[in-house]
């Protein structure tokens, strides 16, 4: 990569004989600043606001075009307010649609609840968002930050976050079965 850039260096760019004068390529971009080019063959002269109501086909070509019949514009479909595919709502089921052969609508059993967190657990949560909420408070209420309150704070926060790592279950004792399937 080195040899590469270093042979770049010592080159010139090639001038093919002409070198482009930039002083003059300004001069002529400052002159030219504000003149609006002329509008190509064909194109419609501007309108004003008050003339656009006038549905006059003015161009500037002087032999007419025939005019050709107008092709439909595709394919969209365009519904009323409050009709619309989006509006659409299916029917309510009821148990007068299931056959004999249907078993019914299936609702799932009540979960079962979360466990109680034991106390080591909890003291460790309030640790964790204990810890920030306490150094927030004291920067928001400009108390004074003294050696105390920062080893509470952050001390507070690097406890209980080591506690309830330590404290995680490790999913040991399912690997000795590497699945049954699905559970009907």
């Amino acid at each position: 990569m080195a040899e590469h850039d270093s042979d770049r260096e010592d080159r010139e760019p090639d001038d093919q004989g002409a070198r482009f004068d930039e002083d003059a390529a300004w001069e002529a971009i400052v002159a030219g600043y504000g003149d609006e080019p002329p509008d190509p063959p064909g194109a419609k002269p501007f309108k004003s606001v008050e003339d656009l109501a006038l549905l006059e086909p003015e161009t500037n070509d002087e032999e007419p075009e025939e005019k050709q019949p107008a092709a439909p514009l595709g394919g969209s479909v365009t519904f009323a307010p409050g009709v619309g595919p989006r509006d659409y709502t299916a029917p309510e089921p009821s148990d007068d649609d299931l056959d004999e052969d249907d078993e019914g609508h299936f609702v799932p059993p009540e979960p079962p609840p979360l466990p109680a967190a034991d106390t080591t657990a909890k003291f460790a949560w309030l640790a964790v968002l204990g810890g920030p909420i306490l150094l927030l408070l004291a920067v928001l209420l400009n108390w004074d930050m003294t050696w105390w309150l920062t080893t509470i704070g952050i001390g507070g926060f690097l406890g209980g976050f080591a506690t309830l790592v330590m404290r995680m279950r490790t999913d040991d004792e399912d690997d000795g079965d590497p699945g049954r399937g699905a559970v009907v």
